[in-house]
Order: C-alpha cells, then structure tokens, then sequence
C-alpha cells in the first residue's frame, strides 16, 4: 500500500507552500520551534487581552502556558488536542490520495504512538473531486506540520488510527449507524467518489465543530489567531465537500440521504440535543452551510467531539477512528 511518487508530489507542493506559511508564521507572533524546543510556551504565556487588536501580537515571553479557568487544561492541551484530529485527516487523505500515509517524522511525540490501520488509494472517476481532495490533503499536511512546529518538544504523538476497511472498522460502525449499510455490511471510503465524499463529510464537519469548540476555551490571543484561522480552512473545506455533495445529489438523492444519516449519527454520539445538521434542503434553500437560527455553526465541547470520534455515547476512553485512545490532557468522552 505504498505510492512514494505521489506522496512525494504532495510534498513538493508543501515545499512550495513553506515559504507563504513561514510569513504567516511570522504573522503569527513568531510560531518557530526556538532552539530549546520551547516555541508554544512563549506563544501561550499569559492573556493578550490589552494588545489593543494589533494585527501582528507579539507573544510574551513568560515559560508558563495559560489555563482555562473553566476547563482546568491549558492551551498546549488544546492545541495538542486538535492536532490529535489533524493527524486523523491528515493521514485519510494522504492514504486516498497517494496510498501512503504522511511521514513518520511527522508522527512522533509525547504519549503513544501508533500506526495507521488500513487506508487506500481512491480511483477518482470525478477529476473535481480529485483535485479537490489532493488540496485538502495539502492543508491537513500543512495543518500537522505547522501545529507541531508551534508545540516543538510539547506536541504529542499520533495515537494508533483505524482507517481501515472491515465489517467492524470505525468506517463500517459509523456508516451502520447512519443506516448507510446493513448488520454485517462493510462501508468502504475508497470505493468510489461518493464514499470518499462521505467520509471527508464526516471528519469535516467534526473538525469545525472541534475548533468552534476550543475558541471558547483558548485565553492566548496569539494561539486564537492561530486556531481560529485554521477553523476558517476546515470550514472552507467542509462546504467543498457538502457543495459537492448536494451537487451530486441533485441527481443521486440517495447521497444526500446517506449524508443526513452520518449527521445524524454524529448527534446520536455527541448528546441528546439535535444541533447537527445534514445537507438537506431548507425550504426553497440549500444547506451548504450548517448554521442555526444566528448564523452560527455547531460547536463541540472536547468530550463531545471524542464521543464522535470513539463512536460511542457513553464515556468512553477509546474506540472507532483511535482504537487505543489520544494522547494529552483530554481523554475521555462524556456519558450521553
């Protein structure tokens, strides 16, 4: 299950993409791994509540990350936290489109690490859709590499993954769930172009909601600009993929009745409350853009988010996409 060459060419694309993140690095208050391996530290001392907006917040220089008041966990446990979630799409879409994960450099840390279980290649017969999934892969790469460069020696190691392909995979436990596939059934994401959207629909959406999540929680100013602009990618990267898939839906509405019950299940793991939402239409609109009554997108407390990604509604410390659990502060799921 290996394809160095067009792993290599998502890497030459990174390459090339380096230079634009080192300004924004900069931009960012100086997000580098400093020699000592202390990059987040610096980052996440301390509130910058009276930088009076500055567009270029320079970070202070205080060893000790802040913490939540009202979550007990600082800003590295946040930031590992979603990194954690980074690792997890990074890895599924290096695998559709390349056959091979992303580098093992990338993957060490604190904690346990792991290896990625299944994954392929996807033979996309749509080339939007293939373009479209070889930028993403781009971002998500774009997004580990930047998020351990700003946690240096703090970040942690990817956890054990299950991407793979059986009847009792996360994949298949989660499709089953969406009433997507039978008892006993297999759902495999890299059959075809619509499973593949599928399963971005899934982890897309999940990671928008996870960051929406944590802005809440984040007291350095300088580590909001950093989570809050990769917030807006996912978001940009969820709506390609429910464009895409209310588009092919116009003409399969059976796509968009799979989409809805991943939705679906996503609400039956995270609590009793109905906040996420399908691709349905409303009324006479689409729903491109999954929003409440405010305009404001769906938001997920950590527990939440692990209840989605353990594929479990009650609390749980392991299981679906992280069969051996995460690493960091945040472990467990709640009981819902």
């Amino acid at each position: 299950m290996s394809d160095d060459t067009g792993l290599d060419e998502v890497l030459d694309t990174q390459e090339r993409r380096r230079a634009d993140r080192r300004d924004f690095l900069r931009y960012a208050g100086g997000f580098t791994v400093a020699a000592a391996g202390a990059a987040l530290v610096s980052a996440c001392g301390g509130d910058d509540d009276d930088d009076g907006g500055s567009s270029s917040p320079t970070p202070t220089p205080t060893p000790t990350p802040t913490t939540s008041a009202t979550s007990g966990i600082s800003d590295a446990d946040i930031l590992n936290f979603l990194l954690q979630i980074e690792y997890l799409q990074a890895q599924f879409y290096a695998l559709a489109i390349t056959g091979s994960g992303i580098a093992s450099t990338l993957l060490t840390g604190t904690g346990t690490q792991g290896s990625v279980t299944g994954g392929a290649k996807v033979t996309f017969s749509d080339e939007v859709v293939g373009q479209m999934a070889r930028e993403i892969a781009q971002d998500q790469l774009a997004h580990v590499e930047f998020m351990r460069s700003a946690l240096g020696t703090s970040a942690v190691a990817q956890p054990a993954i299950d991407l793979s392909v059986s009847a009792t995979s996360a994949f298949s436990v989660v499709a089953r769930a969406a009433g997507i596939i039978g008892t006993g059934e297999t759902f495999n994401p890299y059959a075809s172009d619509e499973n593949f959207l599928l399963a971005a629909f899934l982890f897309e959406d999940l990671g928008v909601s996870a960051y929406r999540g944590a802005a809440t929680l984040i007291k350095s100013s300088t580590l909001l600009q950093v989570a809050s602009g990769i917030m807006s990618t996912e978001a940009y990267h969820a709506a390609m993929v429910r464009t895409t898939l209310y588009t092919k839906g116009s003409t399969n509405p059976g796509l968009i009745t799979r989409a809805d019950g991943l939705s679906n299940a996503r609400d039956g793991y995270d609590g009793s409350s109905d906040l996420d939402q399908g691709i349905s239409n409303r009324g006479d609109a689409s729903n491109i853009v999954p929003t409440n009554d405010d305009g404001l997108v769906l938001g997920r407390s950590f527990k939440q988010t692990l209840n989605v990604l353990f594929l479990s509604a009650a609390a749980a410390d392991k299981g679906g996409f992280f069969p051996n659990g995460v690493n960091g502060a945040v472990k467990t799921s709640d009981a819902n």
